[in-house]
């Protein structure tokens, strides 16, 4: 299979879950009711569509190494990585041939299944492992091998969805909630998308309506564990064996799938750094995502009792004014509801901000200009506006970035304006809006917050050949909020030797050394920074806490003497 093809596929793949995350999310009862299984699904297919559409590679064993590699680094949750192995053994037979053929299909289907199956220590039935392997099943029926490819995977998709209607038989959680298994309905979705682009018909356009569930498949017991904690763990024979043992003491739903170089790993705890920490003795942490089960949960029986179609009012949403797609996507991310058109030379008129704010799902709305001259045309329409508005003066597309890394939409208004309006106020806002986009990116996701997804920014800015000391430097302070300080030291390494003359990126290895308890190192580095910047005020500030630590008390004063008089 060329590059090109796979690409074809995998978006048609995509763009029919993504039509049926949402149906796919409010089935989610097994094993926990955290109501993500569309959602992780499609995110783990979509790092194969944006790898496979970044590559270059040729030939199909190449195409499908890129294909297996980025489901095993993007695979989210317990359902993507599952998923990732059933997409590992696929491509993996599919790579053996440059031709498409029906039994090789039918072997690329088995071996779906046996490397499913292999990934979970205790294989559930009544799950998406049932699917595949009963698709795997009717692949192999001597009667389809004379079928052309579209005849021949509408066989194995019938299958598929026999298979999955039958779940509830096999699982009683299924049973009692009466609903299908949510990573085998996931699964049938992404072979019917392949399906359909293999017979030329046309992909849905828009999302499937959920059905209405019934009361026993809402309300959900809470999971044991809180936390769903995933990971990759990278290095050089990594041993598999003895990082599940470690794994296995904190928790359950335990998945550690890869080789003796990179290994996915997904567990449900209560304690995620010890499982951090229990892997990083083992290699380089990255991708680290972890989810509050119990919030999940509770979100998802919440939006269940609404009802289908309903739309849900938050208490506070953002209208943010900005220029360019780059900017309204992170915008978005970070949270503003509503993202329109305008800077320094195309400011929207009040009109167009009233209808944003008119068209905000919240009982209130805060406005982030993020120019000084679109101030008071914000404040008109927030007066103009015929549900309540307000005006948090951003003067910068960096200052709305700052502002909106403290807002949370189910604060109430006034709580949100006070800690934006705080964040507009404070100085240590560490976002350089020259940077390159995708580590401009990481710099705001830190500072909303999200270090493991700053760290996965970082390292994606550092793939795509961003200046590398900037991208370090911020995957490293990911790294330290995340617990992981030898590896926040490692990045720090790197930014030093792409560009030393930096003094913060020498101080930043000095606090970490000294939150560490190891003041005398931190000092070394410290003295490094001063050398570079004399007037660098948080280096002055470390090094006085450093020989505090050191008990030079005369020495630790003279240092917050002179931090103090380079204060303002």
């Amino acid at each position: 299979m060329d590059l090109e093809a796979a690409r074809r596929l995998a978006r048609a793949a995509l763009q029919n879950l993504e039509a049926h995350r949402q149906r796919i999310d409010d089935l989610n009862v097994y094993p926990v009711p955290d109501g993500d299984t569309g959602t992780n699904l499609a995110l783990t297919l979509r790092s194969v569509v944006e790898a496979l559409d970044d590559s270059t590679a040729e030939g199909s064993a190449a195409v499908a190494r890129v294909a297996s590699r980025a489901a095993l680094l993007g695979a989210r949750g317990n359902s993507g990585v599952i998923f990732s192995q059933i997409a590992r053994g696929f491509a993996d037979v599919l790579g053996e041939s440059e031709t498409t053929t029906v039994p090789e299909l039918a072997r690329a289907f088995r071996a779906a299944s046996d490397a499913s199956y292999r990934a979970v220590r205790e294989p559930a039935e009544g799950t998406m492992l049932t699917v595949i392997r009963e698709m795997a099943e009717e692949a192999e029926r001597p009667e389809h091998a004379g079928f052309a490819p579209p005849e021949f995977l509408r066989a194995v998709l019938a299958r598929g969805e026999d298979a999955l209607a039958r779940t509830p038989e096999l699982l009683d959680v299924l049973r009692e909630a009466g609903v299908v298994d949510a990573g085998g309905a996931g699964l049938v979705e992404v072979l019917r998308g392949l399906v359909l682009e293999v017979s030329g018909e046309p992909l849905p356009e828009v999302p499937v309506e959920s059905e209405a569930l019934g009361l026993d498949a809402i309300h959900q017991e809470l999971s044991r564990y809180r936390y769903c904690t995933g990971f990759v763990v990278e290095g050089d024979g990594l041993d598999v064996a003895g990082l599940e043992r470690s794994l296995d003491l904190l928790g359950d739903s335990l998945l550690v799938v890869g080789d003796e170089t990179a290994l996915k790993v997904h567990v449900h705890t209560d304690d995620p750094g010890a499982a951090l920490s229990a892997a990083s003795v083992m290699g380089v942490i990255g991708r680290v995502e972890i989810a509050n089960m119990h919030a999940q949960t509770f979100e998802r029986e919440g939006r269940l009792l609404a009802g289908p179609g309903t739309v849900a009012t938050l208490e506070t949403g953002v209208v943010a004014v900005c220029p360019g797609d780059g900017n309204r996507r992170l915008f978005k991310e970070l949270g503003a509801t509503t993202v329109i058109e305008g800077g320094q030379t195309m400011n929207p008129s009040a009109a167009e901000i009233v209808e944003a704010i008119e068209a905000t799902p919240a009982a209130e709305v805060i406005v982030l200009p993020n120019n000084s001259n679109v101030i008071a045309t914000a404040e008109q329409a927030a007066g103009l506006a015929s549900k309540p508005a307000r005006v948090v003066p951003s003067r910068s597309v960096q200052a709305g970035f700052a502002a909106i890394t403290r807002f949370l939409s189910t604060s109430a208004p006034d709580e949100n304006e006070r800690a934006m309006n705080e964040a507009l106020a404070s100085s240590d806002f560490a976002i350089e809006m020259g940077a390159p986009v995708r580590t401009l990116r990481a710099q705001i996701l830190l500072a909303a917050r999200r270090p493991g997804d700053a760290a996965d920014a970082a390292e994606d800015a550092l793939r795509h050949g961003e200046p590398a000391d900037l991208a370090w430097f911020t995957l490293s302070r990911a790294r330290a909020r995340l617990g992981d300080a030898r590896a926040a030291l490692r990045a720090l390494d790197a930014a030093i030797g792409a560009d030393g003359t930096r003094a913060e990126y020498w101080c930043e290895k000095g606090r970490i050394l000294l939150d560490g308890r190891d003041p005398r190192r931190a000092l070394r580095f410290l003295d490094e920074a001063l050398a570079r910047d004399p007037d660098y005020r948080a280096a002055w500030l470390t090094k006085g806490k450093a020989l505090e630590a050191l008990s030079r008390h005369e020495e630790a004063a003279r240092c917050f003497e002179r931090a103090n008089s380079r204060a303002g």
